[in-house]
């Protein structure tokens, strides 16, 4: 199933606040993407609608196990990818950006072989 860029965030962004606090609010996920609780509140309908988050009576959101999934994929992609740039000497904020950027539009296959050369040729210069 195809899934928005937007829709990815989000679900990044619930998993990150997840490892953080007890709980999670839509008010905790509009203040950490800074967009307005209105937004929020369309975009964790159509999450919970399509069976990416369960909120409960107390508006309290987590992650179903299809949710965690590609929010889990999306994170690891945005952190290798943001470690590989900070590596290569990009700005530590602009590879935070460009990590964002690029973690939506990589294909499986791309992905999986940037890993393999990123993780071989990063243990080989920590190595040395």
């Amino acid at each position: 199933m195809q899934i928005h860029q937007s829709a990815e965030d989000y679900l990044e962004c619930i998993l990150k606040l997840s490892r953080i606090r007890p709980v999670v609010r839509s008010i905790d996920i509009a203040t950490e993407m800074n967009y307005s609780k209105p937004s929020i509140s369309v975009a964790m309908k159509n999450l919970r609608l399509n069976g990416y988050i369960v909120v409960d009576d107390c508006g309290f959101i987590t992650l179903t196990d299809a949710g965690m999934e590609i929010a889990s994929s999306i994170y690891e992609r945005h952190l290798l990818l943001k470690k590989w740039l900070v590596f290569l000497g990009v700005d530590e904020t602009v590879a935070e950006e460009d990590a964002c950027k690029i973690e939506h539009t990589l294909s499986k296959e791309t992905f999986a072989a940037l890993k393999d050369h990123i993780n071989h040729s990063m243990e080989g210069m920590e190595n040395t």
